[in-house]
């Protein structure tokens, strides 16, 4: 096959496997999601308890991440994710059990949240540091990766959409179902792979603390590994203000309602997609760096945008300069780490690279205290832009003064 330049990741036939399993789980995962907010909601009729599931299912990923990573570096990352895949579906399938057979309660939903958030710190960094090992050629990286942002900001599209429809028509239970079957072509498709060899590592393997600490003083003394993490750690705290906030802006600022949050996510959702498409067109990580700067710059103008909106398009508009922004700066930071990262500790920086995407719990504290008991939730996101832009900067400026060599 030979597909087109912004698909051209699909010529490697382990990514095309990957490809084609991966989107029906996404979309799958996200009903699941949506499913669990809205039954766990339903359940206890508490916005304390909403905010519990969504930091059960990440707080894990924070925590863990970073150890999580070494796993990838140790095993086939295959055979890792293949297991994962099951463990993960073995989930949903008990999420299926529960909510069909009437005994769902919140520590039910609270407990499985948590397993997911466990199963997610070994998948997510193992599935991101394999990316290398599925293309055949390595300057397609930043296709790939930007093919796999686009294919996960469409599925945050339809994913919730759909589980709308399903819960209406349905019932909770038929979304398990469909994301508890979504995982069976994914398996198939890890076991069908036939993923180019790593290199072999030379002498004994050390302890797994002292594998850490190699990754971590890795990562450090690294400016292409470190910046980046810097400012993907800095977006997830501060740059996501907008959509932590949006249910403040949704319902106060701008006197609206359900539908009002659901055009806003729909705003980030669309503006992450453009970018996507775009940043899967790049030919190579040498312009990177600009693009990357620019992502937190689109940010930084959203906020900005945002916190000064007179009415609704224009925080609409604003929001989706965020998600455009969001795309450029995250995925854009994972293809630079990426590219220059050595391939025995591949998987140990995905941990924190995935550890830095994490803060977003850190970041939804400090962001609703600031906005509920100190200046508000416009003077909150102006803040915001002004910390982000920080960020990025610095990051151009590092960059710029420590140049260095890409992997070919």
């Amino acid at each position: 096959m030979n597909f087109p330049r912004s698909l051209r990741a699909l010529n490697s036939r382990n990514y095309r496997l990957f490809f084609s399993g991966q989107w029906l789980s996404l979309v799958g995962n996200w009903m699941t999601l949506t499913t669990t907010a809205w039954l766990g909601y339903e359940l206890s009729n508490s916005a304390f308890v909403l905010g519990m599931l969504g930091f059960a299912g990440q707080i894990p990923t924070l925590l863990l991440a970073p150890f999580a990573g070494m796993l990838g570096d140790r095993f086939p990352r295959r055979s890792l994710l293949a297991g994962l895949t099951v463990a993960a579906m073995l989930q949903s399938s008990t999420l299926l059990v529960v909510t069909a057979t009437g005994v769902v309660t919140v520590e039910w939903l609270l407990v499985l949240s948590v397993v997911r958030g466990l199963i997610n710190s070994v998948e997510f960094p193992t599935r991101q540091a394999f990316v290398v090992e599925m293309i055949d050629d390595r300057q397609d990286l930043p296709n790939a990766i930007g093919l796999n942002s686009g294919m996960f900001n469409l599925a945050r599209l339809l994913g919730p959409s759909l589980a709308g429809l399903a819960i209406v028509k349905l019932g909770p239970a038929a979304c398990y179902l469909i994301d508890t079957v979504s995982y069976l072509p994914v398996l198939g498709c890890f076991l069908a792979m036939h993923p180019r060899p790593r290199a072999a590592s030379i002498g004994p393997e050390p302890h797994p603390l002292e594998s850490l600490r190699i990754g971590w003083r890795y990562a450090v003394r690294s400016p292409a590994v470190r910046s980046p993490l810097i400012l993907v750690a800095t977006i997830a705290m501060f740059g996501f203000a907008g959509s932590m906030l949006a249910p403040v802006f949704a319902r106060d600022v701008f006197a609206g309602n359900a539908r009002t949050l659901g055009f806003m996510f729909t705003s980030v959702g669309g503006g992450a997609l453009l970018a996507a498409v775009i940043l899967s067109t790049l030919s190579s990580v040498h312009k990177l760096t600009r693009w990357i700067t620019r992502g937190g710059l689109f940010i930084a103008l959203g906020l900005i945008g945002l916190g000064l909106s007179p009415n609704l398009p224009c925080a609409f508009a604003s929001l989706a300069v965020t998600g455009f922004g969001t795309v450029f700066s995250m995925a854009g930071s994972n293809t630079l780490i990426q590219a220059f990262v050595e391939d025995d500790k591949r998987g140990r920086i995905m941990g924190l690279f995935v550890m830095a995407v994490s803060m977003g719990p850190i970041g939804s504290a400090i962001l609703g205290f600031t906005a509920e008991h100190a200046i508000g939730p416009r003077w909150t996101v102006l803040g915001c832009s002004v910390l982000v832009t920080a960020a990025a900067l610095r990051f151009r400026h590092v960059m710029k003064s420590r140049p260095t060599t890409a992997m070919t």
